[in-house]
Formats: C-alpha cells, structure tokens, sequence
C-alpha cells in the first residue's frame, strides 16, 4: 500500500498491510540537541528530514494560522495582543493574509500526495484558541462574558478565513488526507469552559467548516491537549471525527474511548513519560495500546514532543518496538 492508501485504510477501520509510522509532533529543540551530541547527524535540519533519516513516514503539516509579519506580538506567553474592540479593529487589516502554495516545497509535497507517497495534513486555528491569541488567556475567559459581541465576530472572521484557505489549499496543491483544528480546550481535569459557552461561542462556526471539510472528503480531528475525553460528545455533535494527542498524563484511555465512541478516530496517546525508561516500560506501553491499535481508526505516536529525557539511544528503542507493533 501506499502511505496515502495506509493513512485512509487506518482511518476508515479498513484492513492494512501495516500501520503508519508517524510522529505527529515536531520534535523538542531540547531533545535534538541532546541526540546531536549522542549520535544524531548534526547536520540535519528540521523535524521532517530528522522523521526521513530515522525511517518514519513521510507527511506534511501547514498550519495556516491568521497573522503577518505586520500582526503585534505578545510580550510574553499568554499574554495577547489586545483588549477592546477598537484594538481589534486597528490590526484587522493584518491578520487574515493567508500563505502561498506556489514554492517548491509546495509542488514536491502536490507530486509525491498525488503518486501516495506522502500524507498532508493541514492546521486552523480553533475557535477557542484564536480568541486566546488575541485577547491573551485571562481576558479570553472574561470575554465570554464581558465581550461577547467581539468573541463572535473574531470567530466570524476566522471561519471565512477558514474556508478561504480551504479553498486555496485544495485547489492550488491538494486535497489533504485530515486536518487538525487546534484548540487546546482541556487541561488536566478537564475542558476550560463549558457546555453552554462551547454551544454559544464556537459550535456555530464549528458546523459550517466541518461540514465543508467532510463535503471535500477530509478527516476532521481537534488537536488538544488535556482530559479531552469529556469535550468528546460536544465535537461529535458538531461534526467533529476524532482527536489528538491523547495525553497519557491527564488519564486519556484510548481503550475506554473506543468501548464509548467506537467510531472515533485517535492519533497519539503513547506515554511520553516511559520512553526515558528502558525497553521493557516501552514494550509494556506498547502492549497497552495494542488492542485498540488492533480495531483500527487508530495511530500510535507519541503524545507530545519527546521529552529531552529520552535518549537517543531509547529513541531508537522505541522506534525498533513500533515498527514491531505496527507490523
């Protein structure tokens, strides 16, 4: 098979010849510069020539975020750019740019898509996520409240920013296999906001662009980090199919996913935390996604950056174990 045919066999709980290899995340800058001095090849650039050189399979991301080089930056993390409307309204003309998908890179990644040697993936910006950019982490939840005009027309404009991109991507290199909207929405307990806020503020843009995803035929998971086990009907009504990572450290359990949504689509959920370990931590984490690898509509990948903990000798370690249960 093809890894395009693997990906959507996989994905439609269809039969494989084997499962895909991927590491969905990028990997942590800390963890390369210690590979580096451990025997990675110091002059290999960036995560997906490291992905080639270690034998994982080929795909590509773009994550088509709103922003340009003109959009003001945060001073520090979480802290937004932007309080009021009228703020909103100064930098408007510098967010909805979009990218172009006419470089090189672009027309390699639309020949080796269409010959099935490479899977592409694209990223939006979600619904709760974006407004978080811009208003920063704490006036975000006071918005809901305080500004609710405001929150919708940000999520206004990001839809039609939304479907403006789809539109461009698929047109101009292709028909990605699945895409990921990033939300980060849960934390360790849970979902950051509630039903009610989640139906009001971002189900209404969630539909439109859901159901203009799978109308293209493209696999629609949330990218979010947390206890994301409880946001799992909310998605579903909205035309959501799956998500990702699946953090091990929140108590996710794939297995208890699939016996309640069996139709849901996972990627991720292999416990970071053992790689650092040995072999036998890792076989064992293996063994306990196996059955639900074994029902299909299920990748195993890391889920998240590879700490810088892990060698790259137990790297190596993990990758020999997943070309083994990926078999």
């Amino acid at each position: 098979m093809t890894h395009v045919e693997r990906f959507n066999a996989v994905m439609n709980f269809e039969s494989v010849d084997r499962y895909p290899r991927i590491e969905w995340a990028g990997y942590w800058d800390k963890t390369v510069t210690r590979w580096r001095d451990e025997g990675l090849d110091a002059n290999l650039q960036g995560a997906e020539n490291i992905r080639a050189t270690l034998g994982l399979d080929p795909y590509s991301q773009f994550w088509m975020a709103p922003g340009s080089a003109e959009t003001p930056k945060p001073t520090h993390h979480g802290s937004g750019i932007l309080a009021t409307e009228a703020d909103y309204e100064a930098m408007h003309h510098t967010l909805y740019i979009g990218r172009d998908f006419s470089s090189d890179y672009c027309k390699k990644v639309k020949a080796e898509n269409a010959a099935g040697d490479r899977v592409v993936w694209i990223t939006f910006n979600g619904f709760f996520w974006n407004p978080r950019t811009l208003f920063g982490i704490e006036r975000q939840l006071f918005a809901f409240y305080d500004q609710p005009e405001l929150y919708h027309r940000m999520n206004r404009d990001l839809l039609e920013f939304n479907l403006h991109m789809l539109d461009r991507v698929c047109e101009e290199m292709c028909v990605p296999q699945f895409m990921t909207i990033a939300e980060d929405m849960s934390y360790n307990h849970g979902p950051m906001l509630s039903k009610e806020l989640f139906d009001e503020f971002l189900a209404p843009y969630y539909k439109p662009l859901c159901a203009e995803l799978k109308r293209r035929g493209i696999r629609v998971l949330v990218d979010s980090d947390g206890d994301v086990e409880p946001l799992i009907p909310w998605l579903k009504e909205v035309g959501v199919e799956g998500i990702l990572p699946l953090e091990r450290m929140a108590g996710v359990d794939v297995a208890n996913i699939r016996k309640d949504h069996p139709e849901w689509l996972m990627i991720g959920a292999y416990d970071k935390m053992v790689m650092k370990n040995g072999e036998a931590a890792m076989q064992s984490e293996f063994e306990r996604l196996a059955p639900t690898m074994r029902g299909g509509g299920f990748i195993p990948s890391v889920d998240h950056q590879t700490p810088p903990d892990v060698s790259f000798e137990n790297y190596q370690i993990y990758l020999k174990l997943l070309e083994q249960y990926t078999r």
